[in-house]
Parts: structure tokens; C-alpha cells; sequence
């Protein structure tokens, strides 16, 4: 890992900044741009280096949604404090988000190991865009059930029980190739959420998650990246914060007038030529 060039960590950070929104599995990509590049992707400070720079993602989302966040945090105080702050549609939805962000943060903390080895294999990452990619199917049609009916939500109807079923959900987005956000756009959306809206939530239950895991592999992984040298650090995450944000921006116009097929398609082709590669000896698994 100590190779890894500035080269490496530009294609590494656009990797993550074009991906970690995008429902189609940040990790897998980038497991798959690992291997690609030569690196070993069992290498622990490998994967530190791939949570860390989510932390350039995690700074776009901040500066994105900076007013929002402030808004439903003021929002949650309030509630905390008062009856009436407690009447606040944005204290419900900061209470989604706090809730929905404890169970991933709880999996991925028992299962660490498990995360970072058995599971970094490109076996798993093909076999999860496929699977997945049938379950994005399936809330794609109940939520039309929902939009036939009138019956959808927006942002101002989100509760906490929401959060707890997204959150739930969340937690297979650790199996590389789910896709967190994923996950939980299907998630939402298979719960009468409109489409926008569980985006945007999906957005706000990154920060805390994501957060959290950049955090505990950098410092768990802190020699293995100190090998890296700052620079190729400080490229990936300065690169994937710039392409992040132009991510969401690009991701919220899209799903306002489509649907998450094109990325179930997306999915299901590099499933496919993934496992075609693997099965012909082309790369390994790990």
C-alpha cells in the first residue's frame, strides 16, 4: 500500500465521490478499482484508505445540506425542551435520523472483521449488485402501489419508525455491492416516501454513519496511513469531497423525474462482467 501514487489516489477519490451516492455500491467499486490498480484490497491500511476518503464525501453532504442540518438540529433541541418544539415536523425527522444511524453503527462495530476481510471479495460484491438489484425492483413496484393511490409522503410526514426501518435496512449496505444508499432509498421508498425525500434522507443518515467508520478505521489503521504519506490522503479526500457534491446535486434532479431502474441495469451488467471475469480467471476474488 505504501505505492500508492498520486494517480491512484485521484482515480480512487473520483471512484468514491461518483459512487458513495449513486445506488450502485461505493465499496464494490472501489474494491473493484482496487484490484484493478494492483493494490491489495485485504490490506488493512487498503481499506482504511477507502473509509477515509468517505470523509471527502461526507464534507460535501455537509456543505450541501449545511442549512438543513442546522434547521432539524435547532429543531431537535427544541423538542427536547418543549411540547410545542416537539409539534415541529423537522424534530420527527431529526428523530428518524438519529435512530436510523444507531443500528449500522452497532452491526459494523460487532462485525468489523468480518467487513474488512471475508467480505472484501469480488465474489460477494457480484453477487450483491445482482441480488440487490431485485430487492430496488420490488420497491420500485411498491411504491408505484403508493403513487397509484395518492398515498405518498413527503418530508414533513417522516417519523421515527421510519428511521428504524431504514436504519435496519442500512445494515446489509455493509455487505460490499448492496449500496448504502441503496438500501436505503428503497427503503423509504418502499415505505410510501416520495422519492425525493427518501434521497434526501438518505443523505442525512451518510453523515453520522460514514462519519463514524472514517473515524475508527483511520485511527485503528493510523500506521498503515501514515505510510501513505499525507499527500496521496489529502488528494483522495479533496477529490471525492469536489465530485461528491456535484453527485448529489446531479442525483436529487434525477430522481425527481425517474425512477431507480437505470441503475438496477446498471447494477445487474456489472454484476454480470464481473463474475464473467472472475469465473474466466481474469482477476481474483481478493
Amino acid at each position: 500500500m505504501a505505492d500508492l501514487s498520486y494517480l491512484d489516489a485521484v482515480i480512487l477519490g473520483v471512484v468514491e465521490g461518483l459512487t458513495e451516492y449513486l445506488p450502485v455500491s461505493s465499496t464494490g467499486h472501489l474494491t473493484i478499482t482496487e484490484k484493478l490498480l494492483g493494490l491489495e484490497v485485504s490490506d488493512p491500511a487498503v481499506t482504511a484508505y477507502t473509509a477515509v476518503i468517505q470523509l471527502g464525501a461526507i464534507a460535501a453532504t455537509l456543505l450541501y445540506f449545511f442549512r438543513d442540518i442546522v434547521r432539524f438540529a435547532l429543531a431537535w433541541v427544541r423538542g427536547l425542551a418543549s411540547a410545542e418544539g416537539r409539534k415541529d415536523p423537522d424534530y420527527s425527522l431529526a428523530w428518524a435520523v438519529v435512530i436510523g444511524s444507531i443500528p449500522v453503527g452497532i452491526v459494523g462495530f460487532v462485525g468489523r472483521d468480518l467487513i474488512s476481510g471475508g467480505l472484501r471479495s469480488l465474489w460477494v460484491v457480484a453477487a450483491a449488485l445482482l441480488l440487490w438489484s431485485v430487492v430496488m425492483v420490488l420497491a420500485e413496484r411498491i411504491y408505484a402501489g403508493y403513487e397509484a393511490r395518492g398515498q405518498l409522503r413527503g418530508e414533513h410526514s417522516v417519523r421515527p419508525v421510519d428511521g428504524v426501518v431504514i436504519g435496519l435496512i442500512q445494515c446489509f449496505s455493509l455487505i460490499p455491492g448492496v449500496s448504502r444508499s441503496g438500501a436505503t432509498i428503497s427503503a423509504g421508498i418502499a415505505r410510501g416516501i416520495d422519492r425525493v425525500t427518501a434521497t434526501r434522507l438518505s443523505f442525512f443518515l451518510a453523515i453520522p454513519a460514514l462519519t463514524a467508520a472514517g473515524l475508527f478505521q483511520a485511527v485503528e489503521e493510523k500506521d498503515g496511513l501514515s505510510a501513505l504519506g499525507v499527500g496521496p490522503v489529502l488528494v483522495g479526500l479533496v477529490v471525492a469531497f469536489v465530485v461528491a457534491y456535484a453527485s448529489i446535486a446531479w442525483l436529487l434532479r434525477f430522481v425527481a423525474g425517474h425512477t431507480l431502474m437505470p441503475f438496477v441495469w446498471y447494477r445487474v451488467v456489472l454484476g454480470v462482467l464481473l463474475a464473467g471475469v472472475l469465473a474466466g480467471g481474469v482477476i481474483t476474488a481478493t
